[in-house]
């Protein structure tokens, strides 16, 4: 039987309408703001055999569903050791090595069937709040081993048949500092899960199995025709392109992320084989985080391609067992998205160089991933972690986004109110930083400003940053976006981190404060082909300094802001280019 488009189109929408109800009902069930508010999370359904990639929601985190592919597959690997796989079971695990990212992603595994047979497998991935470690919050910088980042859990059943073990939810809870917030995550990631299963069940009442499978098998195949049709499109060759990690953490030397792009026709070779070997801080990833990486890239850039497992059959993937990008236990991977965020912006850079069209500049490349932590007066815990916004990078079509979330995801950044009503803690600052963008013909997004303010007796606070020392970079002749900074005050005296975009266990007092100043994006094309109008309407919104106007831009300003057409001509005849 073959699906006419309609009916195909139909049951596409189906299955996305199942993860997207899923997505929304974690959301609006968890307890940690990171997923109720930021959206630190993702829902999929995935093959029965392979583990791959059916459908994803539109909500969660890309990262998320490009890496559970390989969650799944541990699954169904270990359950073949374990007696097999069965009705009502649930899988839980958070191994970073075994299909995960770091250990406070917390996956749930479920097996569905249909009149007896296995059909597919639902699963949910969400960022707990703290799963113990070193640092509240998880996000260690000086890390050295995974044991110092938190709780490693193997895939285990945490339903048998339907039967729920709560000894394993005895073990997660005595090993966080938030065992109510795990408790609220984790039954929201169960109810996502039963009502998918409920929601797929009744799709394959009505339509049948057999059917429902064609229709995930043609539109994966669909996705593998259209990703060869639009790497064919690309002009053959070799491109390269290498960007650069502060440091580790613990060594305070530049790491790198190298990527050596060949087209040959219709398929894609990815060789990661000249970045760094695996390091001994916390930047490290597995192999199966830079392969989920790598597809959000190519997502980005091949944006008309559907979202599934088709999207990789043409790419072919070259990373050395012992590199930065492959890294086994017990190696530390607690700051994976630094990596993954610096992977995808070797990739847009390498595009660039064949296809300036769709290509974009660096966004601003670190989550930014501050803990604040301490005791309230009557002695209970609490712990802020939150991540920030920064510019995206501009691309053909236009100037990048001011204030946006990282790429690797369509998370949110946590509103102020929301942290300030969870926390001691006031903003006296959230805020566009003004010149932060990247000179172009279309301008990089501006990154932001954060300050933040302790309203309790003390706390500690820690940041797992980058881009401090290595700006987001433009494209296709566009410039830098500005660097990272972040600022506090010791001894009297205005302080960055010793390791750049990255520090550890800062005492803080009440009314002490920490300013964080994030980057913005990289700009596209020559800066001397802007259109003046845009560059005065730039420093008229405070985007652009006059200064910066006439020697990044070549436009010179009256003094009521508007052209000075004359002025503006003879300062780019003279302005270098390049």
């Amino acid at each position: 039987m073959s699906l006419d488009p309609v009916t195909l189109a139909v049951l596409k929408g189906r299955f996305e309408q199942i993860a997207d109800e899923m997505d929304a009902t974690l959301f609006r069930s968890a307890f940690n703001p990171i997923i109720a508010e930021a959206h630190d999370a993702s829902h999929g359904l995935y093959d029965a055999s392979t583990g791959e990639t059916l459908v994803q929601g539109k909500s969660g985190l890309p990262i998320f569903v490009g890496v559970m592919a390989f969650a799944v597959k541990a699954v169904i690997e270990k359950a073949a050791r374990r007696g097999g796989l069965h009705e009502g079971d649930v899988w839980i695990f958070n191994d970073p090595y075994d299909g995960g990212t770091h250990l406070s992603d917390v996956r749930l595994v479920k097996p569905v069937f249909h009149e007896g047979a296995l059909f597919c497998f639902l699963a949910s991935v969400g960022h707990w709040h703290d799963v113990g470690g070193n640092v509240p919050g998880n996000y260690n910088p000086a890390a050295t081993e995974c044991f110092q980042e938190g709780v490693l859990i193997p895939p285990v059943k945490l339903y048998d048949r339907g039967v729920f073990c709560q000894d394993i939810v005895d073990i997660l809870s005595a090993n966080s500092r938030l065992p109510g917030s795990l408790y609220g995550d984790l039954n929201g990631q169960i109810n996502a899960l039963e009502l998918g299963e409920r929601r797929l069940g009744a799709l394959l009442d009505e339509v049948g199995a057999d059917t429902a499978r064609e229709a995930l098998a043609a539109l994966r195949a669909r996705a593998a025709t259209m990703m060869r049709a639009a790497i064919a499109a690309l002009p053959d060759g070799t491109v390269s392109a290498e960007d650069h990690l502060d440091n580790d953490g613990i060594v305070d030397e530049p790491l790198t992320i190298a990527l050596d792009l060949t087209i040959e026709g219709d398929r894609l070779v990815m060789d990661f084989t000249r970045s760094s070997p695996a390091c001994a801080g916390p930047v490290n990833i597995s192999r199966a985080t830079t392969v989920a990486a790598t597809y959000v890239a190519l997502k980005h850039i091949f944006t008309d391609v559907p979202a599934n497992a088709g999207v990789l059959e043409p790419v072919e993937f070259r990373i050395d067992p012992g590199s930065i990008l492959s890294v086994v236990a017990p190696k530390p991977v607690g700051g994976y998205t630094e990596t993954i965020l610096r992977l995808i912006d070797v990739v847009f850079q390498a595009v660039a160089q064949l296809a300036p069209g769709p290509a974009m500049a660096c966004a601003y490349g670190t989550i930014n991933a501050l803990s604040l932590a301490g005791h309230r007066a009557n002695g209970a815990r609490w712990v802020m972690f939150s991540f920030f916004g920064g510019g995206h990078g501009a691309h053909g079509g236009g100037d990048g986004l001011s204030h946006g979330n990282a790429p690797i995801s369509t998370a949110t950044i946590p509103p102020l109110e929301i942290l300030e009503a969870a926390y001691p803690v006031r903003f006296t600052k959230w805020a566009l930083r003004d010149g932060s963008g990247g000179p172009g013909r279309h301008r990089g997004g501006l990154g932001a400003v954060y300050e933040i303010e302790l309203l309790e007796r003390q706390a500690s606070a820690f940041l797992f940053g980058e881009r401090a020392r290595f700006a987001p970079r433009g494209v296709v002749g566009g410039g830098e976006g500005a660097a990272n900074r972040f600022l506090y005050e010791e001894d009297g005296a205005e302080r960055t981190p010793p390791m750049a975009s990255k520090l550890t266990g800062l005492s803080l007092a009440r009314g002490g404060s920490v300013r964080l100043e994030t980057p913005g994006g990289g700009g596209y094309g020559d800066a001397l082909t802007r259109d003046p109008a845009a560059v005065a309407r730039d420093v008229r919104l405070g985007y652009v300094g006059r200064k910066a106007a006439l020697a990044d831009y070549g436009v010179a300003l009256t003094a009521d802001g508007a052209v000075d057409a004359a002025a503006t001509t003879a300062a780019r005849a003279v302005a270098p280019r390049g």
